[in-house]
């Protein structure tokens, strides 16, 4: 659980540094990953790593503490503090450290939480790393005595919002606390989830909360790490300075291992609210972090369900037609480990059709074994995922602290890679016999309110609290205080006193090489060597524009059918030759374009290039595989109707662009439509609006401009330009007067908004000055009005953000947040009243603070291959020169605060805006015309 949901992009990079194939030993044997470490006297480990690639620093503190630490009774303590720590420190202040952030152009300060640690990262220009070393040195020595009575309690509220977005109002999301309870005795650490128990934390006491800072919050507890571009003794002598004086804590005893068995199997259901796809979980007890079977086991998952060749792939979604997809993995943590099997199937299918089609497609893999290229597929594809997880220096920076606190070296990142490299076939199969296969196992499933005939024989309904929903917020609603005096720690050195910046980095925009084949297709690269890696895109204009407006979901299924074989090959001897490269190449249809995106070694690019080539050429239109994507979809949209984020896009749309607007739709389509488009409705889209003369070529990474053109002689020569000229696009008007709109989810714990209205497309004039007006209000994240209101000051969400998002035609200005429901007028009054004032209260310091960010963030905007394709792709959206990012910085730099007034005040006024709320009517429609803008209409 985190600040703005990174741990799932921690997950990623953790599971793409951890897994490397046999393939990368051959191929780059000299690879490593360079630092230095030591350790302060108070037992503070400190792990520096150098990466000169562009003139930021990505600083992590990570404590070993996680949910794991805390006890019975008192869960959810290591998940607060992961948000407490941002609040306020004694000489940062209250919301320093989100304004510190803004001001020297960081990436926002963030932090996670899992079972065994918590981390607090950043990644900031260089000339700010003092600035950050102090401001983690407050937060770890100079932070307890801030937090008072109602700090807590708006935390309180935070938390609770953040379960009722991600647990209590989203599909399937109370699986894992049901896995938990049955898998792990009661006592064991894993028992209970992350974000704990809310009747745990509601009744948490000052004292709890100091008691266990003091526990755990200590320097013989924690891990600082620093990667990028900086002065390695500078940058250990501000160390010093800042984190000498801060006393070391109590010794912390490690927790033994703590592994799990199972003496029966145990099946659990539970009918959901959100749902409407019946799922099906199983679970087994694994292995801890780095045993030695944690490696086997995560290529057996992945052979198991992966790809089309995978026996769960063949049983489960051609040969049954029970879901579109399986999904398997092997989780594992400090003290245990799971393995995991999940299956969503189609609407009204039986999981005891589905559970028979699991042993069966076990029994497949134990009659048909593994080959040896079944191991190359998936070593391949990992390999390809190591370097994507070193591509940013928060990444390597992740991975020291793992290494250094869960396998005591950062430099076991090298040992770890050689531990996968030599794991054989036979091995796979020794961990299926000792850990899957005849063992008990938890079974839960997860069906749609109503549906329990569904549910696997001999379930047992699962123990789950639902919040009661009421019309107000008393006894939660509450306004923090002014600042309340506390006691200072004493300290040796003034640190009252921000550190000033260090020498201005400079920030050389990347140099960018155009051309055009002769077929019309437009070409924009970006070389970069720093890893042996080449990321592409191509985007190809039109998208759900071009749909029949009675057939809409055609460009949808054209992506989805074109990585599903070619004239040539199978879709699942496609998939292998893509997988065997260790590459990935997926096709997308969005609102304005159909994007082909790519991801390879640079070795291998060259091959890649060739199935590109199959792909936009001899597409095989395959009648089984057709039938199979639209069930996919299908699925999709059945999925949709229930998720309430997902209702309060597709509605925003419908009340932006108007009935009959194509824009209205979703890009999938509806079953409906779905439903009756035919194989010939592709072929006729694809051989209508597929054109290289409306297309456009981006690369970046480790290739030249010669090798990418040559790369693409085959689609030079034989991909026909058919002069496609894309349809002007009529935009209705936004409102003149604001109107509320309401969508009800019965019994909905967070009411989910959406304000504003249609703006302008990013070629006006007035698109990146309204950007720059917005930052302060709901783009600058933690420093912004929106969330330091709603969410810091009143409690009332756990994220906030508003942003102007047009293209080439008109796009929305709009805010989007998930409220708690009982205070569903007071968040929505908060916002009308928060955009009123904007104009008159918008200051000096907050336009410095503005000028600061977009100017100083530039030093991070080049550092990833995929920020160098965003440049590449703006470049030829509108036929941009790289000119435009200094362009930018000029009208950054000029702005007055006559000019962000005069923008705000014609862009954001309150009284001309489109305010949909989807959440619980029985409870929070009627109150809402108290905002004045009438009755509010009801959608559904």
């Amino acid at each position: 659980m985190n600040r703005l949901n990174y741990a799932k992009v921690l997950t990623l990079l953790l599971i793409a540094l951890f897994y490397v194939t046999a393939q990368a030993q051959a191929q780059t044997t000299d690879f490593s990953v360079e630092f230095e470490k030591f350790t302060l006297d108070n037992g503070l480990k400190v792990i520096f790593h150098k990466d000169y690639s562009d003139p930021v620093v990505a600083v992590a503190l990570t404590f070993h503490v996680g949910s794991a630490h805390e006890k019975p009774g008192k869960t959810g303590f290591a998940h607060l503090f992961e948000h407490l720590l941002f609040f306020e420190s004694e000489n940062l202040g209250r919301g320093g450290l989100d304004a510190m952030s803004s001001r020297i152009g960081g990436s926002g300060a963030n932090g996670s939480t899992s079972r065994d640690r918590t981390n607090y990262f950043q990644t900031v220009p260089n000339d700010a790393l003092e600035k950050m070393i102090w401001a983690e040195a407050d937060k770890l020595g100079f932070f307890i005595n801030t937090v008072n009575e109602a700090v807590l309690e708006k935390e309180k509220q935070v938390v609770k919002n953040e379960k009722r977005q991600g647990v209590d109002n989203a599909p399937y999301g109370h699986t894992n606390y049901v896995i938990g309870k049955a898998l792990y005795p009661e006592g064991h650490p894993y028992s209970w989830q992350v974000i704990g128990s809310l009747d745990d934390l509601q009744a948490a006491t000052l004292d709890d909360v100091h008691q266990f800072y003091n526990d755990w919050y200590v320097p013989n507890n924690a891990t600082l790490v620093i990667a990028g571009d900086f002065d390695s003794d500078q940058a250990r002598e501000w160390i010093h300075h800042y984190f000498d004086e801060i006393p070391r804590g109590d010794d912390i005893t490690l927790m033994e291992k703590m592994p799990v068995t199972l003496t029966e199997t145990k099946r659990l259901f539970h009918e959901d609210n959100f749902a409407r796809l019946p799922e099906l979980r199983l679970t087994w007890p694994g292995v801890e972090l780095y045993h030695d079977d944690a490696y086997p086991l995560q290529i057996l998952t992945q052979l198991l369900t992966d790809g089309k060749t995978s026996p769960f792939y063949q049983v489960l979604v051609e040969e049954k037609e029970l879901t579109s997809g399986v999904g398997m993995f092997s989780s594992n943590s400090e003290l245990t480990g799971e393995i995991g099997l999940r299956v969503r199937a189609f609407p009204g299918i039986d999981l005891n059709l589905v559970n028979d089609a699991i042993q069966e497609a076990f029994a497949k893999f134990e009659q048909e074994g593994i080959s040896d290229r079944d191991m190359e597929r998936v070593k391949a594809g990992i390999e390809t995922g190591f370097y994507n997880g070193l591509s940013s220096v928060l990444g390597k920076a992740f991975q020291l602290a793992q290494y250094t606190i869960f396998a005591g070296d950062p430099g076991y990142i090298n040992e770890d890679i050689q531990k996968t490299l030599e794991v054989t076939a036979e091995d796979v199969m020794r961990v299926y016999e000792q850990y899957v296969k005849g063992k008990h196992y938890v079974a839960t499933s997860f069906v749609p309110r109503g549906q329990e005939e569904l549910v696997l024989a001999e379930s047992q309904r699962a123990e789950v609290t639902i919040e009661e929903i009421v019309a107000g917020a008393e006894g939660e609603d509450f306004e923090m205080p002014e600042d309340v005096p506390f006691e200072r720690t004493p300290s040796r050195i003034d640190r009252s006193v921000e550190p000033p910046y260090g020498e201005t980095p400079q920030i050389n925009i990347p140099e960018v090489w155009t051309s055009s084949l002769g077929n019309g297709l437009s070409l924009y690269g970006i070389e970069t060597d720093e890893l042996p890696l080449v990321q592409f895109n191509m985007q190809i204009q039109g998208g759900l524009l071009l749909d029949d407006p009675n057939k809409v979901g055609v460009a949808n299924l054209v992506a989805a059918m074109m990585t599903r074989g070619t004239a040539n090959r199978t879709a699942a001897e496609l998939e292998e030759a893509i997988n065997l490269l260790g590459a990935s190449l997926n096709v997308r249809s969005g609102r304005q374009q159909i994007t082909v995106t790519g991801n390879v070694l640079t070795r291998n690019y060259p091959a890649l290039m060739d199935i590109l080539a199959e792909i936009m050429l001899e597409p095989r239109w395959d009648e089984r595989e057709f039938e199979l994507a639209k069930q996919s979809v299908l699925s999709q949209i059945a999925q949709q109707t229930s998720n309430p984020n997902s209702i309060a896009g597709l509605r925003f749309n419908e009340l932006l662009y108007g009935e009959g607007h194509i824009l209205s739709n979703s890009e999938l389509g509806t079953a409906e439509s779905v439903a009756s488009i035919t194989i010939d409705d592709l072929k006729s889209w694809f051989e209508a609006n597929i054109s290289p003369n409306i297309s456009t070529f981006h690369v970046a990474g480790a290739i030249g401009e010669s090798d990418v053109i040559s790369s693409l002689t085959t689609l030079s020569q034989r991909w026909e330009n058919n002069g496609k000229v894309l349809p002007a696009v009529a935009m209705p008007e936004p409102p003149s007067e604001s109107i509320v709109y309401f969508y009800d989810v019965p019994n909905a714990s967070q009411s989910v908004l959406r304000i504003g209205y249609l703006a302008m497309p990013e070629t006006d004039p007035d698109f990146y000055p309204a950007s720059v007006m917005n930052y302060i209000l709901g783009g600058g994240g933690f420093a912004s009005r929106l969330t330091q209101e709603l969410r810091e000051g009143r409690g009332y969400t756990y994220g906030i953000g508003s942003g102007f998002s047009g293209s080439s035609i008109a796009g929305p200005f709009s805010i989007s947040s998930g409220v708690r429901s009982n205070i569903t007028l007071e968040a929505v009054d908060l916002i009308r009243e928060i955009l009123a004032e904007y104009p008159a209260t918008f200051s000096d310091e907050d336009l410095e603070n503005t000028q600061s960010f977009l100017i100083k963030s530039n030093a991070r905007a080049f550092e990833t291959l995929g920020a160098k394709l965003g440049i590449l792709q703006t470049m030829s959206a509108y036929g941009w020169t790289e000119g435009y990012i200094r362009e930018r910085e000029e009208i950054v730099n000029s702005m007055t605060r006559a000019q962000i007034q005069d923008l705000a005040a014609r862009y954001v006024d309150p009284n001309r805006m489109i305010y949909l709320i989807v959440g619980d009517a029985q409870t929070q429609m009627e109150r809402l015309t108290e905002l004045g803008f009438g009755e509010p209409r009801f959608l559904n």
